[in-house]
């Protein structure tokens, strides 16, 4: 999945010791851009400083990065001329391109729904035979040929709220965070959820994996899960140590270690963010003290 081309600007790197730079995607504005490079920083990357700036080179960690609209990532990666990006999963399937995501990223959630004017339409059943305006064409016939619902599905770029007031369209579908908008524009949802989205990462569909490849997948997956855990420090008396180490059980297994006051020991243990004042109240019930947590911001498993 590498690119061919050669590191330049090195200055005193020899040409026979310069490794190809994999070739990454990163939306270019829009509601993944910032998420997008906050995540590249903490994976240890380079990211730009100006919003104009086109392409950056991070030749210490051997990546150039692409800053690009989100919708032609997938296109770019599919095609082979970049090696991995980051787009949303809606953007990905709406492309067709032969790409796949590889990772969930955890941000930019939001989900698809067809939405209309109050009474328009009781059940998605009544789709059939109505304009549907949509800035995601490729998803939303897909979805209409799954279900075999005959409909004129007529592209947008953006606003497609208004299509159903200017009477270009009968019903919408669109990506929607809050509802705020369909509910401004006199709008509600219809039906379930047509699909649930969020940043991902994106390869292309049976390249073949390299070196460069891995590591940046593992820095990715680093960040992940030092997002999702904390590192949990706290003295327990002996006998209630295995309790403890049950509400701690940790990624492998957690360190326990005696302490100079008799019968007592310090058990250090990653635990979930989203649980961890729960495990300390429960800790806190069992006899442990001195419950700390901290931060942890690199990690490999």
């Amino acid at each position: 999945m590498t690119s061919t081309t050669p590191l330049t600007g090195t200055g005193s790197t020899p040409a026979d010791e310069r490794r190809p730079l994999l070739r990454v995607a990163v939306p270019n504005k829009g509601s993944l851009s910032q998420s997008a490079s906050d995540m590249l920083r903490e994976a240890g990357y380079k990211q730009r400083q100006d919003s104009k700036q086109l392409t950056l080179t991070d030749v210490a960690n051997g990546v150039e990065f692409f800053y690009l609209r989100p919708r032609d990532i997938a296109v770019y990666v599919g095609e082979g001329t970049l090696d991995l990006g980051i787009t949303g999963r809606d953007l990905l399937l709406d492309s067709g391109a032969k790409a796949e995501e590889s990772v969930r990223l955890g941000f930019g959630r939001s989900t698809f729904h067809f939405a209309a004017p109050p009474g328009v339409l009781s059940s998605l059943d009544d789709l059939a035979g109505k304009r549907i305006a949509t800035s995601y064409d490729g998803v939303v016939e897909r979805w209409l040929e799954e279900k075999g619902i005959e409909a004129t599905v007529i592209r947008l770029d953006g606003a497609v709220e208004t299509s159903v007031q200017l009477g270009v369209a009968d019903a919408i579908a669109d990506v929607v965070e809050t509802g705020s908008t369909l509910r401004q524009a006199g709008l509600e949802i219809v039906g379930e959820v047509v699909l649930e989205s969020e940043a991902v990462l994106v390869g292309r569909v049976g390249a073949q994996e390299s070196p460069a490849l891995e590591i940046f997948l593992r820095r990715v997956q680093g960040v992940l899960v030092a997002r999702s855990y904390v590192m949990m420090d706290y003295d327990i008396p002996s006998v209630h140590v295995e309790r403890a180490v049950a509400l701690t059980p940790g990624i492998e297994s957690p360190t326990v270690s005696p302490l100079h006051r008799e019968g007592w020991v310090a058990v250090r243990s990653m635990v979930p963010r989203e649980a961890a004042q729960r495990i300390m109240d429960e800790l806190f019930e069992i006899g442990a003290r001195g419950i700390l947590t901290t931060d942890i911001h690199a990690c490999r498993l």
